[in-house]
């Protein structure tokens, strides 16, 4: 009975995730092109494309962006979400509205954010200069966040801090809601202030919990792709800035036609992920060992 109800999940994971995995795979040996070529069939080459990928200097840059997303974006977006977290898990009037405010990021869809935040940060009339510009009496600004290299990549963190902010908050907050309130009481008696509260009795009690925010924030933030692409095109404006592994395997197979390179980007870009991953569950485990 099991299987009968988890066979539909197992279905769409075998069509949408393990063929097309397999088939790239398969296509990363090969000189695929995007539109064949009758006169010129389609050929191994080996590992060709991954030895063309380790020479290639926009493929690092690639990388380097991707892991600088994660270093960056998974600990402030994590630390954001468990405060509002235990901001809307008080007992105060309205507190379902602050939820929903918080929260309604995650349910507009990234193409749509992304657009918005182009219009906010563009710096004639655009909203987060006029912002800077009043915060600091116009010391500051305006600034062309967009297409200053130095500055278009934290404007693309701060877009998917806020847009993905609500969904760890909820998870975080269902954890909080999880923790027995006599561990609160027993501390109130121990003479325990907020502070020690959270720091021997809440924090210890989301351990499961940031452990599944930290995991699922590092997979989704190596999935970065539709804001640099909405915002700053295929080819990580400015002057490369902005790409990421993704954007760049799109923008070989499918502007550049070079499915068989793009396909050995894909390759490589699920085992520095996996490997990721695996670290952080030898990390986790050595940490439940050790406590």
């Amino acid at each position: 009975m099991a299987w009968a109800f988890s066979l539909p999940a197992i279905l769409l994971l075998f069509v949408f995730l393990l063929i097309p995995f397999l088939m790239a795979i398969g296509l990363s040996f090969s000189d695929q092109r995007l539109v064949p070529n009758p006169n010129l069939a389609t050929q191994f080459v080996g590992l060709r494309n991954f030895v063309r990928i380790f020479a290639d200097e926009t493929f690092y840059r690639a990388v380097l962006n991707n892991f600088l997303f994660v270093i960056i974006v998974v600990p402030v977006q994590t630390a954001l979400a468990l405060l509002l977290a235990i901001f809307v898990n008080q007992k105060l009037k309205a507190v379902n509205v602050f939820r929903t405010i918080y929260f309604s990021p995650v349910v507009v869809t990234m193409v749509v954010v992304a657009v918005i935040w182009t219009f906010l940060y563009n710096p004639g009339e655009g909203l987060i200069n006029k912002f800077v510009a009043t915060i600091t009496f116009g010391l500051l600004g305006p600034y062309d966040w967009l297409n200053n290299p130095n500055l278009a990549f934290p404007a693309i963190m701060l877009l998917s801090i806020w847009q993905g902010v609500g969904f760890q908050m909820i998870i975080y907050l269902a954890g909080l809601q999880d923790i027995p309130v006599y561990l609160y009481e027993a501390g109130q008696i121990d003479g325990a202030n907020k502070f020690q509260q959270f720091l021997h009795i809440t924090f210890p009690m989301l351990r499961n919990t940031t452990i599944f925010v930290v995991l699922a924030t590092t997979i989704l933030a190596f999935r970065l792709f539709t804001q640099v692409w909405v915002m700053q095109g295929p080819s990580g404006h400015p002057q490369g800035s902005t790409i990421t592994m993704i954007v760049y395997a799109v923008n070989q197979g499918f502007k550049q036609g070079k499915i068989g390179y793009a396909s050995a980007i894909t390759v490589v870009f699920f085992i520095i992920v996996l490997l990721v991953s695996i670290l952080q569950r030898v990390f986790i485990r050595e940490e439940r060992t050790v406590n």
